[in-house]
């Protein structure tokens, strides 16, 4: 709950300039301005939206677009809709996006698997537990928010699904392996250390876990637009750009969390409260966990537009010979 109040003092700060439908309210060359568009974009509280409400947005901009709209329309109430839209509808396919892997829903679905990583005596069996969940999960996200202008064979999904756990659930065991068949550390040590082995093993395993998620838009390209919304052609260079970008996030996402927590876990572990009362231990762990991740998110986000902009000369000689425009543009992805 107090995440939640966070989150809404945050966004009680946001104003309603005149809508564009398809634009940002905020400024997406400044990180600031990205942070707060993406506030909305993993606002929590679009996850209870429902689908006659849902319904109403997508009339409200689809009568704007169609210069229908009524005269006692606000900008604001376009905004919601337009926020509540793109929370849940993907841009390139039209669909819903299922709710656990939308990215209003990844920290409220995240918290208990970051809380279960996070536990410093886990077994073996654990941590590979635990890892496999997180990278699952991680592996829904990023292909329920890939770029999805063209489509992606379902072997192709399984086969980046396979090596994304896989991989994910070998670094980490293999770091925990290594830590306790050390014979130099203190018992006390290994336990220190243990805590803070998640983050190098989410974040590579993370960053693996993009790659081969998404690896066909490596291997086929995505689609690159005009300053008008046209579609240019599709290029393997601004897929790379996508990728690499979107895995910089991804390796940088964790941190704040995987890092932090732990350190704030170690001190609150040595209070009178906690020792006196060890039940509250997972609660209080729960609580930093969800503040941390509520900020964690849409900072690391936030690195990169989510509509990425590349020189047409750095492009394919065959989208240079298409258009007249110096740059163009493609979906990132998230």
């Amino acid at each position: 709950v107090s995440c939640v109040n966070c989150w809404c003092s945050c966004l009680k700060m946001i104003d309603y300039p005149p809508f564009q439908l398809g634009s940002s309210r905020f400024d997406q060359t400044l990180f600031w301005g990205r942070f707060r568009h993406f506030l909305d974009v993993v606002d929590p509280r679009t996850l209870f939206t429902t689908g006659k409400e849902l319904e109403r947005c997508k009339t409200l901009l689809k009568h704007y677009k169609e210069g229908s709209i009524g005269a006692d329309v606000t900008d604001k109430q376009l905004w919601e809709a337009q926020k509540v839209v793109q929370a849940i509808i993907h841009p390139d396919t039209g669909e819903k996006i299922f709710m656990p892997f939308r990215m209003s829903g990844f920290v409220p679905f995240g918290i208990p698997i970051v809380v279960g990583l996070l536990q410093p005596t886990l077994s073996l069996t654990g941590v590979a537990f635990w890892q496999w969940i997180n990278q699952s999960h991680n592996a829904g996200v990023n292909y329920a928010n890939r770029n999805a202008s063209k489509p992606t064979p379902t072997s192709k999904l399984i086969q980046g699904y396979v090596g994304a756990t896989t991989t994910s659930v070998g670094i980490a065991v293999s770091l925990n392996a290594l830590v306790r068949k050390s014979t130099r550390m203190l018992p006390a040590t290994q336990v220190l250390i243990q805590r803070f082995i998640p983050f190098p093993a989410v974040s590579l395993a993370s960053t693996c876990n993009l790659v081969l998620m998404r690896y066909h838009e490596l291997s086929q390209g995505i689609e690159v637009l005009d300053g008008q919304g046209r579609m240019i052609g599709v290029s393997k260079i601004a897929a790379r750009k996508a990728l690499t970008e979107t895995a910089l996030t991804r390796a940088v996402m964790p941190a704040p969390v995987l890092i932090l927590v732990p350190m704030v876990m170690a001190a609150a572990h040595r209070t009178q409260l906690l020792r006196s009362h060890p039940r509250l231990d997972i609660p209080f762990h729960a609580l930093a966990v969800g503040l941390s991740f509520f900020l964690a998110l849409p900072m690391a986000i936030s690195l990169f537009p989510q509509t990425g902009q590349i020189s047409k000369s750095k492009l394919e000689e065959h989208i240079q010979q298409k258009c007249h425009d110096d740059v163009l543009y493609y979906n990132k992805g998230l």
